[in-house]
């Protein structure tokens, strides 16, 4: 198993030696997910706000599951590299 450092060194390798348009649409992907989880979490949320207490806080279960994404996302090494 390799360490995060190493992770870390081949990742940046990889992004140095790959077509530019391939890395550029990796980069974009990566913005939009995670842009999009923090949009979606956050929707989800305000939407529950008003009507929560009528479908037992189902939107508040997907809010945290978004949230859950997102942390997921930070343990990648692509934004630190990126």
């Amino acid at each position: 198993m390799t360490t995060n450092k190493t992770q870390e060194k081949i990742l940046r390798q990889a992004f140095r030696t790959m077509d530019a348009h391939q890395a550029q649409e990796i980069r974009a992907a990566y913005y939009k997910a995670v842009e999009g989880l923090h949009s979606l979490a956050e929707t989800l949320e305000i939407a529950d706000l008003g009507v929560g207490d009528q479908n037992d806080h189902a939107l508040i279960e997907e809010h945290l599951i978004a949230c859950a994404a997102m942390e997921a996302m930070k343990k990648s090494l692509l934004g630190r590299i990126l």
